[in-house]
């Protein structure tokens, strides 16, 4: 096929099934891709990030990561709510929100991924795992 730029274009290879789905009807599953040159996992790429490779192969996250920062939002919203980067423990970050009281979710807190729904921008919502006992620290 003759592309504008003088380039003749190539099929995309690999797997985009699953990419840019919406998540499963249940919600507590998060889709990935990982690269099979270089075994790169990512969240929502076309590309990997490292090697710069098409061939991307869509895998299920078992749902548990870590909270990498934690930043509390007041803009556009009626209440307070938190906005999380989570690495997951497949080696990929995702941004979602954490359930609890925005000024009590932390970096290092583990989480778990909820069948919760975040109703305004459709990201994932995780649950900490562990009780915070702060005081104690």
């Amino acid at each position: 096929m003759y592309h504008h730029s003088g380039f003749a274009t190539r099929p995309v290879v690999g797997s985009l099934a699953g990419v840019l789905d919406p998540p499963a009807a249940d919600g507590a599953t998060i889709l990935f891709q990982r690269c099979t040159w270089c075994g790169t996992a990512m969240y929502h790429r076309l590309l990997c990030p490292v090697c710069q490779g098409g061939d991307l192969r869509t895998e299920r996250s078992e749902g548990t990561g870590t909270v990498r920062h934690s930043t509390v939002v007041h803009r556009n919203t009626p209440a307070a709510r938190n906005v999380s980067l989570i690495e997951m423990a497949e080696g990929f970050v995702v941004r979602g929100r954490v359930i609890g009281p925005p000024i009590g979710i932390h970096s290092g807190d583990r989480v778990r991924l909820s069948t919760a729904k975040d109703p305004v921008r459709g990201e994932p919502v995780f649950q900490l795992l562990d009780e915070p006992y702060r005081a104690w620290h």
